[in-house]
């Protein structure tokens, strides 16, 4: 029997999940829970073989849970589920050593067997969604620049960003004109695309 562990935020999928999940007979979900940071607790409590994670989770997000119970508890292993199937996200994904990334989408049988190959340790990876993340390059921008693209992608002005970060609104707009150039990109509008689209941000 593999034991499931479950961490969806929204009750009615959760709840078909779990239906769906215990239908199956060699498949037991021993625990659910709605929020991140509630993960580690469970996991360490019931022991899981798999962790079944939604990506955006209230409290703390799911590729950081994952994360958390790599390094604590290695022999859980983690099976992402998301509705975002953008290359930034399952490079975060891979990056974070989860064992397996599927799309909210997909059938259910491909959830009941990619929950069977991670528990026996095998890497369960949409084969286009891995191919674009290859593919993807890494983030040409330093921490230092995603902190002021993202601030200014949230609506700040160049003057709330300086005042926030105890910088001068020029060195914020060298910044800006260096994420601009960094990503080809026309002006600053089309660099917080480019960075969005790229799961940069």
């Amino acid at each position: 029997m593999i034991r499931v562990l479950l961490a969806e935020d929204m009750h009615m999928v959760r709840g078909a999940l779990v239906a769906l999940l215990n239908l199956e007979q060699d498949i037991e979900v021993v625990a659910e829970v709605c929020s991140g940071d509630k993960i580690l607790p469970m996991a360490a409590e019931y022991l899981p073989d798999v962790a079944i994670i939604d990506i955006d989770l209230p409290a703390k997000d799911g590729l950081a849970a994952a994360s958390e119970l790599y390094q604590q508890l290695p022999s859980v292993r983690t099976l992402i589920l998301t509705s975002l199937g953008r290359p930034g996200t399952v490079r975060r994904a891979l990056d974070a050593k989860v064992n397996g990334f599927l799309l909210k989408d997909a059938p259910a049988d491909k959830l009941a067997n990619a929950v069977r190959s991670v528990a026996i340790g095998r890497r369960v990876i949409d084969s286009e969604l891995a191919l674009s993340a290859w593919e993807t390059e890494d983030c040409p921008l330093t921490p230092r620049e995603v902190e002021i693209l993202r601030l200014a992608a949230n609506g700040r002005t160049v003057a709330d960003i300086a005042a926030e970060l105890f910088l001068s609104p020029g060195t914020v707009r060298n910044y800006l004109a260096t994420v601009v150039t960094k990503l080809n990109a026309r002006n600053r509008v089309d660099a917080i695309r480019i960075a969005t689209d790229s799961d940069w941000l």
